[in-house]
């Protein structure tokens, strides 16, 4: 195992809680379809209700599909860029709209049902906290917010998807995964970059210490006195990082949230249950000082949470 159960558990309950809540998000922002007049005869419109004008363009899920993969690379490329040339404060500023807008949905969803000015008030709690997660550093809020921010992106991108065409999508973004991590180590350049230059990180992060490193402040802390020796080497102790990367977490939400608007929620959370396994899976069997393409082992299981929805 390459973390120790207790991380492993922590890691594993934030992802399946956003997936939860990422269901509760794509269900409150249910399409409606309405009965328009169009020269003289009732036609059918379906509205996405998103708030912020983001309407979803009309387009066929295999123009979408390749829209979006385009428009993959391209922020690849354009986040490669900005990295080598350590643009730093591009990203924070990028990061600080992206995480305003997404979290202002997330939070949307939920105060609709309370009151008719649900987007104002969405953004007005979204702004303090975009502000504190991106240009300061605190590892409860960071990963408190992660749980708003996938959600919020990911339904975005399920109207313009099906069943097949986010099957397609979950293949690309494995191969690309595996490339990433195990062939020119760019996923883990992002991660260190993000982490030690941009001091914020798409993800969710949870810094721990080893039962030795426990044991070494334990004893430090048991002496009256430290010499300049001991507090140098504690000082200097490295902590341990583990982490789940944001497109680990969203994708699984826009495969469930595809599947609870095709089928409904039984199968959604089927597919839920598979990717949560299957992420468990990979952690358990996962060894130290290893790096693993995730999505390669969620999209196993969500391609079997699929099966499975369809099997029910």
């Amino acid at each position: 195992m390459k973390h120790n159960s207790k991380i492993t558990l922590i890691l594993l309950a934030m992802f399946l809680v956003t997936q939860l809540i990422g269901l509760a998000v794509v269900y409150a922002y249910t399409p409606i379809v309405e009965q328009v007049e169009v020269d003289g005869q009732l036609v059918n419109v379906t509205t996405n209700p998103l708030p912020y004008n983001l309407e979803p363009p009309k387009t066929e899920p295999l123009s979408a599909l390749t829209s979006i993969v385009i428009a993959f690379v391209i922020a690849i490329i354009f986040i490669f860029l900005l990295t080598k040339f350590k643009a730093a404060m591009i990203i924070r500023l990028w990061f600080f709209f992206v995480v305003t807008l997404v979290m202002a949905i997330s939070l949307n969803a939920l105060f609709q049902f309370v009151t008719p000015s649900s987007a104002i008030l969405a953004i007005i709690l979204s702004l303090p906290l975009a502000v504190y997660k991106i240009f300061k550093r605190n590892i409860i809020l960071h990963n408190l917010t992660e749980l708003l921010i996938y959600p919020g992106i990911a339904v975005v991108f399920i109207p313009l998807l099906n069943v097949w065409t986010i099957i397609i999508l979950l293949i690309l973004i494995s191969l690309y995964d595996m490339w990433a991590v195990w062939h020119s180590g760019f996923m883990q350049k992002m991660a260190s970059f993000q982490i030690n230059e941009l001091k914020i990180f798409g993800g969710f992060f949870v810094p721990y210490l080893t039962k030795k490193q426990r044991v070494q402040i334990k004893n430090a802390k048991q002496q009256m006195k430290l010499s300049k020796r001991d507090k140098k080497r504690m000082g200097s102790m490295k902590v341990n990082l583990a982490i789940l990367g944001g497109g680990d977490v969203v994708f699984p939400i826009i495969t469930a949230g595809i599947i609870l608007r095709v089928m409904g929620l039984t199968e959604a959370l089927i597919v839920v249950a598979a990717a949560t396994i299957a992420l468990a899976l990979l952690f358990l069997f996962s060894q130290k000082g290893k790096f693993y393409p995730a999505m390669l082992f969620i999209t196993a299981g969500l391609l079997i949470g699929i099966g499975l929805a369809y099997l029910v």
